[in-house]
C-alpha cells in the first residue's frame, strides 16, 4: 500500500474553500450540490492520482485526467460493466487508452469507497477535475461554461510544492484592456460574458501558442492607431494587407451563430492558425479585435525612448512575491525585445510563450510606472 501524498490534504482545503467562495455560481438544484466533492473525496482522488503518475505503462508515464461526477450527469459516457478500484496501478493500466485532451475518467461514490466507473467528454459546469500533466505535476481545475474550452485552474501542485492560483489577479489595477478580459476569463467566475467571451479568444490564442512548442511571441496593438509601427524594424518580412479579419469576423457573431458561419474554419482553427503564426522568426501582431497586420516582425527600441532596464514580475499564484529583474533574465532575445515594445508602446501587450513551456505576458501599469511580466503558465496547464 502506497503512503498518503503529503500535500493531499492541504490540496483537499484548497479545493474546499474554492467551491465555499463560490456557492453562489453553483446551480441552485440539490442535484448539483452534490458534485461539490468533500475533503477525503479531494484527499482520496490526489492521493491516487499523484502516486499513478510516478508509476510506467509500457515505458511511458501516465496522462490521465480525473472527474469527480457521476455517470448519469457525464452526458453519454462510456462505462465499464464492473467499476474499477481508485488506486494508481489501475489508473496507469487505463491512461493509454484515456491520454488524450478531453477524455475524463469518472470518479464517484460506490457505497463506501470511490471507483472509476468508466469514461466520458462531457462535464457539468465547475465539476472538480484532477489532471496528470507529467509525473509529479498534478493540476487541480474545474469545468467552466459549456461555452469556454479552457477549463479554469485552482492550484498547481508539482512533488512537495503546491502553488494556489490567486483570484484576485483579474482585478489588477491599470491592467490593459486585453489582459483583463484575458484574467476575466481565466479566472472570473462572475465576470460579464461579453467580457469573459473577448478574454476567452486571447486565452485560447496563448494555450496554442504554448502547445506548438516552438516559442512565439504576439504583440496585441490597439485597433485604431498605427503607432506600434514606430517600434518594428521596417519593411516588415510578412505584413499582411488587407489584415486578416476571419477571426475576428466570427468572434463579432453571438456565440450561438459562430458554428454555423464558421464552417470548415471554426474559431478553433483560426485560433490555431494565428498561433501558427507566432512559430516564425519575430513576432505575429494583432490588434485588439483579433484581425492579424503582421508576421515575423523584427521589434525594435522606438526613436527617443530608453532601453528597457527592468521589469517587475508578477505570478498570479498565492503569496507571490513580486521580483524587480533586468528583463534578460526571463529568457533571451524574444523576451527582452517584448518587454522594450511594451516599455515604448504601453497601451498594447505582448505575449511570450517559450520552447520550455513557460508563458509570459507583458503590460505596462501606468501605477507602478514599469513593465510588469505575468508569468501565467499556471493558468495554462
Amino acid at each position: 500500500m502506497q503512503p498518503a501524498y503529503s500535500l493531499a490534504q492541504e490540496a483537499a482545503e484548497v479545493v474546499c474553500a474554492f467551491y465555499a467562495r463560490h456557492e453562489s455560481a453553483l446551480p441552485g438544484d440539490e442535484q448539483a450540490r452534490l458534485l461539490v466533492p468533500g475533503a477525503a473525496s479531494v484527499r482520496a482522488m490526489v492521493d491516487a492520482a499523484f502516486w499513478a503518475s510516478l508509476r510506467r505503462e509500457e515505458g511511458r508515464p501516465p496522462l490521465i485526467s480525473l472527474a469527480f461526477v457521476p455517470p448519469d450527469r457525464a452526458g453519454q459516457p462510456l462505462m465499464f460493466e464492473k467499476s474499477l478500484p481508485l488506486e494508481p496501478a489501475a489508473l496507469a493500466r487505463l491512461a493509454p487508452a484515456v491520454e488524450r485532451p478531453g477524455i475524463h475518467l469518472g470518479v464517484w461514490h460506490e457505497g463506501h469507497e470511490l471507483r472509476v466507473w468508466g469514461a466520458t467528454r462531457t462535464l457539468p459546469e465547475l465539476c472538480f477535475v484532477i489532471e496528470v500533466v507529467e509525473p509529479g505535476l498534478l493540476v487541480l481545475k474545474y469545468r467552466r461554461a459549456m461555452e469556454l474550452t479552457k477549463f479554469g485552474n485552482m492550484a498547481v501542485m508539482r512533488a512537495d510544492h503546491l502553488r494556489v492560483i490567486d483570484e484576485r489577479s483579474a482585478y489588477q489595477p491599470g491592467c490593459a484592456s486585453p489582459l483583463a478580459s484575458m484574467f476575466a476569463a481565466m479566472l472570473d467566475l462572475d465576470a460579464p460574458p461579453e467580457v469573459k467571451d473577448a478574454g476567452s479568444a486571447m486565452l485560447q490564442l496563448a494555450v496554442s501558442m504554448r502547445l506548438h512548442g516552438r516559442g512565439g511571441a504576439l504583440l496585441v496593438v490597439p485597433t485604431a492607431s498605427h503607432a506600434w509601427r514606430e517600434s518594428i524594424v521596417q519593411p516588415v518580412s510578412y505584413a499582411v494587407s488587407p489584415p486578416f479579419a476571419r477571426l475576428a469576423d466570427l468572434l463579432k457573431l453571438p456565440m450561438t451563430e459562430r458554428g454555423r458561419a464558421g464552417g470548415r474554419d471554426g474559431v478553433a482553427k483560426l485560433i490555431d492558425t494565428v498561433a501558427g503564426l507566432t512559430a516564425v522568426d519575430g513576432a505575429a501582431v494583432i490588434n485588439e479585435q483579433h484581425e492579424v497586420l503582421a508576421f515575423g516582425a523584427k521589434i525594435t527600441r522606438r526613436e527617443g525612448h530608453r532601453a528597457v532596464e527592468e521589469v517587475l514580475v508578477v505570478e498570479p499564484v498565492i503569496d507571490d512575491i513580486p521580483s524587480l529583474i533586468p528583463p534578460v533574465q526571463l529568457g533571451g532575445t524574444r523576451h527582452l525585445s517584448a518587454a522594450q515594445f511594451v516599455h515604448d508602446q504601453r497601451d498594447a501587450i505582448a505575449l511570450v510563450a517559450s520552447q520550455d513551456g513557460r508563458f509570459t505576458v507583458f503590460a505596462y501599469s501606468s501605477g507602478k510606472e514599469k513593465v510588469l511580466a505575468h508569468r501565467i503558465e499556471t493558468l495554462l496547464f
